[in-house]
């Protein structure tokens, strides 16, 4: 493929997904489009837009370029396939001091894991740690990703 991605700005679009879209990279452009699942139905239903406001017109008109040129886009790695929940246990169990790692462990337990831990965190001022072992995790998956789909990629701005 000829077109080059910074990994930065992968890892920003997998970042910025939400439960009901998609992020995409249109192989011909580099660029990067976020599509929800509604707009998506909607384009593929062939549903008339012009009635909307202007912002929600460029939404429709990029799902309707996806649906019918989807062999132009790849689809980003989604926060399933990213498991950040695996990744923040991964992390506790990096933690050497074994007091704070099975405080961590207990935290992600149950509902309200993610603020827990974050909370957890902070008291133990690991914050920056865990952050750093996150953006990892993530340019690992985003490498893993551009590698597979035989995507040139930039590490560097």
């Amino acid at each position: 493929m000829s077109i080059q991605v910074k990994l930065k700005d992968i890892i920003e679009e997998m970042e910025i997904q939400f439960e009901e879209s998609r992020s995409l990279l249109n192989i011909k452009t580099g660029e990067f489009v976020l599509v929800t699942s509604e707009d998506q139905r909607a384009a593929e239903d062939e549903k008339p837009f012009d009635h909307l406001p202007e912002w929600e017109q460029e939404n429709r008109m990029i799902a309707i370029d996806v649906v019918e040129n989807f062999e132009n886009y790849l689809e980003l790695p989604t926060k399933y396939e990213v498991n950040e929940y695996e990744i923040m246990e991964n992390f506790c169990l990096t933690v050497s001091d074994q007091r704070k790692q099975e405080s961590l462990l207990r935290a992600i337990k149950g509902k309200g894991a993610f603020r827990r831990f974050k909370d957890k965190i902070i008291d133990f001022e690991i914050e920056d740690q865990w952050y750093l072992y996150r953006d990892e995790c993530f340019k690992q998956i985003a490498i893993e990703w551009c590698k597979e789909n035989k995507i040139n990629f930039i590490e560097k701005e």
